[in-house]
């Protein structure tokens, strides 16, 4: 448990406000509280979802990025054109190492830019034809290609280009699925709307492409991975393990997905969701049309990988739920020797995370199981259903801040002191320089992966690595280094 009390707690968040004129400040105050474990509902205790204060530090993303960056972009075969300016789609491009397996260029599209490039003179005349003549040049070059989404930029919402008739359009030419997606990054709050956009667009434009295939050969353990997105290899190692107890996964979005495997989701008998708030919608809308049951699962560290696993197997027949007991057997050896090496050297451990999607609340189990306490966490773009998620897994009278600000994480840091932060690349170099060690954990430092009993060890090390690295000490803040002498004018 955290060694702050309640009103201590209380205390700090109401001093960091001060700096704040009174309607900021009014603002601010419902979106940082105390974790009271008693609470049923978030909402008694914090906001969540709402739009930044103009001029306040925001570490949140745009619509497009939560489209293009996190649900569309990582499916492989699909070529994913960033329909407006350059930059948009250089910047979203491989930064979230989405692993795949293929020959890119030929029948894999992940890191590569397609884009539109925009200039004046299509925010004057409108890119429509240029979109038209950009997707026959993609067939053209890619004719490997299974289909195309179209991911609008700003300018489009703008100026009212019409992609859905240029989709339609040119999937009737080509015999090819063309998805609009309207995620102009103006919308919304958040990138959490352009995950709710993204997920409407499959549902619209994908979902129902085989609901009369009579070739599928279907079997009782058919089920598909949502929302993990294999960064660093994740998915593949959530994959070793359902395959192991016995189960079938017939597909796995996004990351290292395919467009046949959407279209087969409909077919399976269980969803399981590991980002909850990227992929929930898609979830509810297949369990409300074609009657799939979907569940919440936690694979980082090997608490939450057994609940999950014995979950998961709950849905299934004695031969699954045997299975899952079998493959937490066997693991068992393997992470019971990360955990006698790696705990001694990170027990008592503070920790403080800010991060998106599930991991403010998923990854406390397996600081948890090393032995280490997560005093602080915050969601960028989070919902009060993801805080209701929460509050049961954190300490009474720890920090929780929603789409906190750079001056107020700064200000919490410097009066909490954890031994370890976990953020993202935006943070990153500014708590290193203050001596502090940093995982980024949006994409796991160029490492990874987290998910499961293999990823459990890597995630271990790298706890360890960063934390007991001795660099740290020697790392002076550069407001406490000396001041610089002053220059004497030569004579």
């Amino acid at each position: 448990m955290t060694d702050m009390t309640k009103e201590e707690t209380e205390s700090l968040i109401a001093e960091v406000l001060e700096v704040y004129p009174e309607t900021a400040r009014e603002d601010r105050a419902k979106h940082l509280t105390t974790n009271d474990q008693s609470e049923t509902q978030s909402k008694n205790c914090i906001t969540s979802n709402r739009k930044s204060l103009p001029g306040v530090m925001t570490i949140r993303g745009c619509a497009y990025a939560g489209s293009k960056g996190v649900v569309w972009g990582p499916v492989k075969d699909m070529i994913h054109v960033s329909h407006g300016p350059v930059g948009c789609g250089q910047y979203s491009r491989a930064g979230r190492r989405n692993y795949y397996v293929g020959a890119t260029g030929v029948n894999t599209f992940g890191t590569m830019n397609f884009t539109s490039d925009f200039q004046e003179k299509d925010i004057v005349f409108g890119g429509d034809k240029k979109l038209d003549k950009l997707i026959d040049e993609i067939e053209t070059l890619f004719p490997l290609n299974k289909g195309t989404t179209i991911q609008s930029e700003c300018p489009i919402g703008l100026i009212g280009d019409d992609i859905e008739a240029v989709a339609k359009k040119k999937a009737a030419e080509h015999g090819k699925t063309v998805v609009p997606v309207r995620c102009e990054g103006f919308r919304g709050v958040s990138q959490s709307l352009g995950h709710h956009i993204a997920n409407d667009a499959v549902r619209d434009w994908v979902l129902g492409a085989r609901d009369d295939d009579a070739t599928f050969e279907s079997t009782p353990y058919d089920v598909a991975i949502l929302g993990d997105y294999n960064i660093g290899g994740d998915a593949w190692a959530s994959r070793t393990l359902l395959e192991e107890m016995g189960l079938r996964v017939v597909a796995q979005w996004s990351g290292d997905g395919t467009l046949a495997e959407m279209e087969l989701t409909p077919k399976v008998k269980l969803n399981l969701l590991h980002c909850y708030r990227s992929m929930n919608y898609i979830s509810r809308h297949m369990e409300e049309k074609y009657g799939i049951p979907w569940l919440e699962y936690n694979f980082f560290g090997p608490t939450k990988i057994a609940e999950s696993l014995r979950k998961i197997a709950s849905f299934f027949d004695e031969k699954i739920q045997a299975g899952a007991e079998k493959v937490i057997a066997r693991y068992r050896s393997e992470y019971e020797a990360v955990i006698a090496k790696y705990r001694p050297r990170l027990e008592g451990k503070r920790v403080m995370l800010y991060v998106g999607g599930l991991r403010p609340r998923h990854v406390i189990g397996a600081y948890e199981d090393l032995g280490m306490e997560v005093v602080g966490t915050g969601y960028e773009f989070g919902h009060n259903d993801d805080y209701d998620r929460t509050i049961k897994e954190m300490g009474n009278a720890t920090l929780i801040y929603d789409d906190v600000t750079g001056y107020e994480f700064e200000e919490f840091v410097k009066r909490v002191k954890p031994d370890l932060i976990g953020s993202g690349i935006k943070e990153k170099y500014i708590f290193q320089k203050m001596g502090i060690p940093f995982r980024q954990m949006h994409s796991w430092d160029y490492s990874g992966p987290y998910h499961g009993y293999d990823g459990f060890a890597i995630f271990a090390r790298d706890m360890d690595m960063t934390l007991n690295n001795p660099c740290w000490s020697n790392v002076t803040p550069p407001w406490l280094k000396e001041t610089a002498p002053q220059a004497v004018a030569a004579e």
